[in-house]
């Protein structure tokens, strides 16, 4: 196991000295990618920030302010044919998989052309074909469900690998530690990523467990395990490219833990005022956009100019997805059966 920065309750050394981000192969244009995968992840979460205040989302939105390196350095890591179950603050993950604005604008205000036709909001929708499990809203239930992913993978000899997401309160669940047995007994191609952010909800992390590291939690099952600045988005990065490469080459499941801190409340109607100024301060300065922005100006990657020019190239193409998704249709009253229930066998002629 190696050691990474320290834990969220304890923000570690001052900005100024922890600013530098881990090396990586990846070249310029890939870089520049991973920039405009961040942006988009934070620009389309301001969107529908927005449009919440608005009253046009439909049920509650959750943020991954401040967490979007996890999310678009790990699925940025995977290969084309592997299997990714997301959870609702992993946006960043179904946009690089070819998740579209649109379909997240109107799945989120429940109209009828959405994933899910209108029956459910937020991030509640999967595509196999695009190699998306739906999530599940008990925590920790989507850990069995990607080890049987895995498990299929390798039973049916195909080379993919599967990836899901836990928090570290969700690491306290049930579900949680059967699913890690399970994949760690049947040596199975899953890695999973804890994102150590301080609290669950509005428990601080240091009242629901005694250990410092999630990372421990892995060993007990003989799963081997890493921690790297989960707001470092290439370190994310190569983290999860070694553990995919180790569950691919037949080393069974992988954790990857990632210390970061989550910016917002729980969600946005919660203001987070349990969390201590002076914590959210000292997180603010290690933004993982800003960071990474910092790293493609210094290292000549980008100019401060291009970066601007490219945010600006998305926030016109959000204008345009907002405005199509809020002009898209709700769902008819007529449809509101379908797909809930099972057809039943015809009746005899």
């Amino acid at each position: 196991m190696t050691s990474g920065p320290l834990g969220p309750l304890d923000p570690g050394p001052a900005p100024s000295t922890a600013g530098r981000l881990a090396e990586t192969a990846l070249g310029r244009e890939q870089q520049l990618e991973l920039h405009r995968w961040l942006r988009l992840n934070r620009l389309v979460e301001d969107r529908l920030t927005n449009l919440y205040r608005q009253g046009k989302v439909v049920g509650g939105l959750y943020s991954s302010r401040g967490q979007e390196a996890i999310s678009v350095g790990s699925a940025y890591a995977l290969g084309p044919h592997d299997v990714i179950g997301p959870l609702i603050r992993n946006l960043g993950a179904l946009l690089v998989r070819g998740v579209a604005p649109r379909e997240v604008f109107t799945q989120y205000m429940a109209r009828g052309t959405s994933p899910t036709g209108g029956k459910d909001c937020n991030l509640h929708f999967g595509d196999l074909g695009r190699g998306l499990v739906s999530p599940i809203s008990m925590l920790g239930a989507l850990v069995p469900v990607m080890a049987g992913v895995a498990f299929a993978a390798r039973y049916e000899k195909k080379d993919y690998v599967a990836l899901t997401y836990i928090g570290d309160g969700g690491t306290s669940t049930g579900d949680f530690h059967e699913g890690m047995n399970l994949a760690a007994v049947l040596e199975v191609p899953l890695v999973v990523i804890a994102e150590h952010n301080g609290y669950a909800y509005s428990t601080p992390t240091s009242r629901q467990m005694k250990i410092r590291d999630l990372a421990q939690r892995a060993a007990a099952y003989g799963i081997p395990a890493r921690i790297v600045d989960g707001n470092d988005v290439l370190a994310v990065y190569e983290a999860t490219r070694r553990a995919v490469a180790a569950a691919r080459g037949g080393a069974g499941p992988q954790m990857i833990e990632v210390k970061t801190f989550r910016m917002k409340g729980h969600a946005e109607h919660d203001d987070a005022g349990y969390v201590p100024r002076e914590l959210l301060e000292a997180w603010r300065a290690r933004d993982p956009i800003e960071r990474f922005e910092r790293h493609l100006t210094a290292t000549g990657l980008a100019t401060a100019a291009e970066l601007e020019a490219a945010t600006a190239e998305i926030q016109r193409a959000l204008d345009v997805e907002v405005d199509a998704a809020l002009a898209a249709p709700m769902p008819p009253p007529e449809r509101a059966a379908e797909g809930v229930y099972e057809p039943g066998p015809e009746a005899p002629r």
